[in-house]
């Protein structure tokens, strides 16, 4: 019997992605470092409080962020927990349009405003179109997440960021799939005066034919992907009922199976 396993693209078994809150002004060297070394990143704004001078203002969104993600991280930033159900819905979908309106693509994440939510907003997003959402806190760990709506990142930048970098990279049991997610907001390097840990952090895991550099719905949708795969009762064939190429492992041999093709295994 064959081994089959599943691969990130181009037969990878690691990913990268990076998330990032608030849209503020630090954003634009953050992005900068980003497409210095290849990174890829997912960035979570609140359209309702573009007034705030301190925030990145719509019209330089396509420029700023193109390549990487926009996201909703609600309206106006409401501890979502504490508000009516109605509210809550108000606030990811006012944020969803304001901002497909800037991008021009459907905007389908979300992180959690002050990391608050509830089993109910997890049941209700779907219905809002909303695929993923992120919690604060760290794994300490590689493991894909159980469940998208409840995404806890590998750690913040603050916390044992090049140590678990470094781990991450030092991977190589091609048996399992590994994911390293950052988070935390662009404006806390400024704050802390520590640009260097992000640059070095950069630095230190680009550039790695092992890695995949990916936002959070990339991610997600590639998995998604993935897990349509119909394969044969006797795994001799497979067909892709997806757009989007989907890589496998095939007794170690790296096997691509395009959109919509069936593929002998």
């Amino acid at each position: 019997m064959k081994t089959i396993y599943t691969c990130f693209p181009e037969g990878k078994h690691k990913v990268l992605t990076m998330s990032y809150d608030d849209g503020k002004l630090a954003d634009r060297k953050l992005v900068a470092i980003f497409n210095q070394y290849g990174i890829k990143g997912t960035f979570h704004i609140n359209a309702g409080l573009f007034q705030d001078e301190r925030r990145i203002k719509p019209d330089e969104f396509q420029e700023l962020y193109r390549g990487h993600e926009v996201s909703c991280h609600t309206y106006t930033h409401p501890t979502i927990a504490r508000c009516p159900m109605e509210q809550v819905i108000r606030q990811v979908l006012m944020d969803r349009e304001e901002l497909e309106k800037i991008m021009n693509y459907p905007i389908r994440g979300l992180s959690y405003p002050n990391g608050s939510y509830s089993k109910e907003i997890m049941e209700v997003l779907p219905k809002l179109g909303i695929r993923y959402s992120r919690v604060v806190g760290n794994t300490d760990n590689f493991e894909l997440p159980k469940n998208y709506l409840e995404w806890k990142a590998t750690c913040h930048h603050n916390h044992n960021l090049l140590s678990l970098g470094q781990e991450f990279i030092n991977l190589h049991k091609t048996q399992y799939l590994y994911m390293m997610y950052v988070w935390g907001h662009s404006y806390e390097f400024d704050d802390k005066g520590n640009w260097d840990l992000i640059e070095d952090f950069c630095k230190l895991v680009s550039g790695k034919e092992d890695i995949w550099y990916a936002t959070n719905i990339q991610i997600v949708d590639y998995m998604e992907a993935a897990d349509r795969l119909q394969f044969a009762a006797d795994m001799s064939f497979v067909y892709n009922p997806s757009v989007q190429k989907v890589w496998l492992s095939v007794d170690k041999e790296i096997v691509a199976i395009p959109g919509g093709e069936q593929i002998r295994l």
